[in-house]
């Protein structure tokens, strides 16, 4: 029973340490160069394919309902889907500026969308 014990507790303590280690950041990275500018206006969004990363700046304008937004700026205005997770905290109203970083969703018979991952406040 000893002997079952002890092994159980080294394999719990092993197995432990192996997550530790794994959570550990050991540094390491990308060091080229960065995708080219991600900024982009409503306008540009509405014609880009499916999955480009942007990032835009401009006004939440109305919510659509189930997580979607008007989204506008200088050039125009695109739904924007961004799931309440997301927010992060965040609370924005019509007149606040903001910057959403995400990426552009495609479907065959409706208009472009971002899905957004990230908003920041400005």
């Amino acid at each position: 029973m000893n002997k079952i014990l002890a092994v159980s507790a080294l394999a719990i303590t092993v197995a432990f340490s192996g997550a530790a280690l794994a959570k550990q950041n050991l540094g390491g990275g990308f060091t080229g160069p960065a995708a080219s500018n991600l900024n982009v206006t409503a306008a540009e969004a509405s014609k880009l394919s499916d999955d480009t990363p942007v990032i835009l700046t401009g006004k939440i304008e109305q919510s659509l309902g189930d997580e979607k937004y008007m989204f506008r700026d200088a050039s125009g205005t695109i739904i924007v889907e961004i799931d309440n997770d997301d927010w992060r905290g965040v609370t924005v109203g019509p007149n606040d500026t903001v910057e959403l970083q995400g990426e552009v969703d495609t479907d065959m018979f409706q208009p472009n969308k971002v899905d957004v991952d990230t908003v920041v406040k400005k």
